[in-house]
């Protein structure tokens, strides 16, 4: 029997008795492994002067393994649904891994392409697949709190930074003994960059296996003690039908959602991707920054604290208000926010901080809120599969994000002589975005019963 049959769903079943409290934290080892996805600021400006690219050139390393990750959770969702979260998330951990290992060879052959295929295309399809691979199981863990759910686990995606950061620096030091995390000029040689990704990639890998190793799906007819289905009639958007992911895509509440999670993703990556040199930009008068490297890279760690705290409390609110209000806030408060970050963000550094962190606990707290906002609009029959289409929102974000912010900046001059001003052109555009998104909440309806599966044949497959 090979490794990947003994991960199959069907041997994969939870035993009676089993704590539904011990799948999160399964779930989190893996998402705080690709989470390490936001932490590539710290180390950008030494992949510029490596591979004496752009910004803009670099930017697209982060851009494709996004863009990766929404079309093979896209493509990838039936099979994930299929097979099971073990499976799934063993085969994320080795392209998770492989992607570390063949950017290593790029770094050191000083070949960027092979970066661009390794963390790009290769890490970005360990990205798609190992996000949504807990996310179905632990609907059906929780269909009395799903927003709490979804919110344990992802949190630990937008937390993989505030692990990531720190560990990077200190790695990045370790291997050069040059490099000076305090020092605004300093930058990793490519030797370090290599031994920095070769210890994550093996480092993840083993970390990952512990998901692999602890997650379980639940019965057929099992649910939550004391709970009934029922309950869930009485709520606004909440249906007790199913639609498969065939069907929500041809429905206009799915493309509605769609632009909502494309306009809350693109407003938020556009800051995440830039984070580390943004503030010291905001922060600079005749050419120096009162902002130093350290704290620049500490700012990329409370944003880290920020997305994962966000994920969790604004996605345990959902549960309360509901999906369709708790976007009303995240888009519309965050109109206002970006519009003060633009005009008044460099009055103090602290304003700047309090404002970037609840932009960004709105970015994360939208993430963590759509697959229960999809299990509201579709049930729970193949919602990891239709999370996984709604994942290419993400990945269209995932470009037009960095380009706005890449783009504007180019243009305004070279990386470390930039200031607050420059940044205004980008986040007004941002303002734009979101009130687009806001809009397209407003308009989102229950799905009409022409589009719901039928009983007999939904038991006849779960019996299968």
């Amino acid at each position: 029997m090979s490794l990947l049959s003994k991960l199959d769903r069907s041997r994969s079943v939870a035993p009676p008795g089993f704590s539904r409290w011990l799948i999160p934290p399964a779930a989190l080892s893996v998402h705080l492994c690709i989470g390490q996805v936001y932490a590539t600021s710290v180390y950008k400006n030494s992949f510029v002067s490596h591979f004496e690219a752009s910004q803009t050139s670099i930017g697209i390393i982060f851009s494709i393994a996004i863009v990766m990750l929404g079309l093979s959770a896209a493509v990838g969702g039936t099979w994930v649904e299929k097979n099971g979260p073990r499976k799934a998330m063993f085969v994320s951990a080795s392209f998770w891994a492989a992607g570390f290992l063949v950017s290593a060879l790029g770094i050191s052959t000083s070949q960027l392409w092979l970066v661009y295929l390794g963390y790009g295309v290769l890490g970005g399809i360990g990205l798609g697949i190992g996000y949504i691979s807990p996310v179905s199981t632990l609907i059906k863990w929780f269909p009395d709190r799903p927003g709490l759910a979804t919110g344990l686990a992802i949190m630990g995606f937008g937390g993989g930074a505030l692990i990531a950061s720190p560990a990077s620096r200190q790695l990045l030091s370790f291997y050069d003994d040059g490099y000076d995390p305090s020092v605004a000029t300093s930058v990793a040689s490519g030797g370090a960059l290599v031994g920095l990704f070769l210890t994550l990639g093996v480092a993840y890998f083993i970390i990952m296996m512990f998901g692999v190793a602890n997650m379980r799906v639940p019965a057929d007819d099992w649910k939550p003690a004391g709970w009934d289905p029922a309950t869930v009639k009485s709520k606004p958007l909440v249906t007790t039908a199913n639609v498969s992911a065939a069907n929500a895509i041809r429905t206009r509440s799915f493309w509605l959602l769609w632009i909502v999670l494309f306009c809350n993703v693109t407003a938020g990556i556009g800051i995440l991707e830039q984070a580390s040199p943004m503030i010291q930009d905001f922060f600079r008068s005749d050419g120096v920054s009162t902002v130093s490297v350290a704290a620049a890279g500490g700012f990329v760690g409370v944003l880290s604290l920020f997305n994962m705290a966000g994920r969790f409390a604004w996605s345990s609110t959902s549960d309360v208000i509901g999906r369709k209000p708790i976007y009303m806030v995240y888009l519309g408060v965050g109109v206002i926010l970006y519009f003060l970050l633009a005009t008044v963000g460099d009055a103090a550094t602290p304003l700047f901080v309090i404002l970037a962190g609840v932009i960004l606990s709105f970015y994360g707290g939208g993430f963590a809120t759509v697959p229960a906002y999809l299990r509201d609009l579709f049930g729970t029959f193949q919602v990891g599969a239709i999370h996984g289409r709604l994942l290419t929102a993400w990945s269209a974000a995932g470009v037009a994000g960095p380009l706005i912010i890449n783009g504007f900046l180019d243009a305004q001059g070279k990386p470390g002589t930039l200031t607050s001003s420059a940044y205004q052109p980008a986040l007004f555009t941002m303002v734009g975005v979101l009130a687009v998104g806001f809009v397209a909440n407003l308009l989102i309806r229950p799905v009409p019963d022409l589009y719901h599966e039928p009983a007999q044949p939904l038991a006849k497959e779960a019996a299968a």
